[in-house]
């Protein structure tokens, strides 16, 4: 067990770095490490991971306001739209078996590696204007709130927190490449506003964990945290000194290993 928590650690750091730099994907793998490293359930490590997750990402978006990035209005109307999804989220998960729990989030960390890997072959510019209807305020840098901007913003909302409910993700590996498709918000804005709302939709999922009777270990959950925090830390320093495609790149390869090695638990698990 001590080997086991010691390697949690260590990959709790590797995540929080990974959520620093890129603001996204990091959290998803919150569940699997602990999945594998402390053998729990899917349903055990869901709250626990949303704890380190929403804690990690608060360090974050701490940084963010400090530097003006986060658009908050943003930020607070994903989060209204995202904290009630997550216990309809929650709820569905326990009435899912273990193996197809564990089955479709295998496939989803799939879709979204693949998702990351061809990103880092783009350009930082690259992308479809077509379908960048929420638009920005080119003095303030600031969201031009119409009805479409704003029905966007609250589908993000929306998306985040039932997957945030359901597999106990922060929801970052959603929100960054969604406001890059449907807005014009610039990147180091969209890492920063994805954390704030990872950081209050985590919150409200743990709290409605709570409130629904889930068991919180209090000594894993505080080696995970401050892990986590620290990586986030790491992240957050070595951010200019990392060309994105590099950090996307190695991660879709991590996140692609990890995803194999679920499936298989999964397969095995319905034998």
């Amino acid at each position: 067990m001590e080997y086991a928590l010691v390697i949690v650690i260590l990959l709790g750091i590797f995540i929080g770095a990974i959520m620093g730099l890129t603001g996204a994907g990091g959290g998803i793998l919150a569940v699997p490490v602990l999945v594998v490293g402390m053998h729990w359930t899917m349903q055990q490590a869901a709250p626990v991971a949303l704890i380190a997750v929403a804690s990690g990402a608060a360090v974050g978006a701490i940084d963010g306001f400090r530097h003006h990035l986060v658009r908050y209005k943003a930020a607070i109307l994903m989060a209204v739209c995202g904290i009630p999804m997550t216990r309809i989220g929650q709820n569905l998960a326990h009435q899912l078996s273990q193996s197809l729990l564990m089955g479709g989030f295998s496939i989803l960390m799939l879709v979204v590696s693949w998702r990351f890997y061809q990103q880092s072959k783009k350009g930082p510019g690259e992308g479809d204007d077509i379908l960048r209807l929420a638009f920005i305020n080119a003095d303030t840098g600031k969201f031009i709130w119409t009805p479409i901007a704003a029905l966007i913003i609250a589908g993000i909302g929306v998306l985040t927190g039932l997957m945030t409910g359901l597999l106990g993700v922060g929801g970052g590996f959603m929100i960054v490449p969604l406001l890059r498709r449907f807005t014009y918000l610039a990147v180091p804005g969209i890492v920063a506003t994805s954390l704030f709302v990872i950081t209050l939709v985590g919150s409200g999922g743990v709290i409605s964990a709570l409130l629904a009777g889930a068991t919180i270990p209090v000594f894993e959950t505080e080696s995970f945290v401050l892990a986590m925090v620290l990586g986030m830390l790491i992240g957050r320093t070595v951010s200019r000194k990392l060309h994105a495609w590099q950090v996307q790149r190695g991660f879709a390869i991590l996140l692609f290993c990890v995803s194999v090695y679920l499936l298989i638990k999964a397969y095995i698990l319905m034998q």
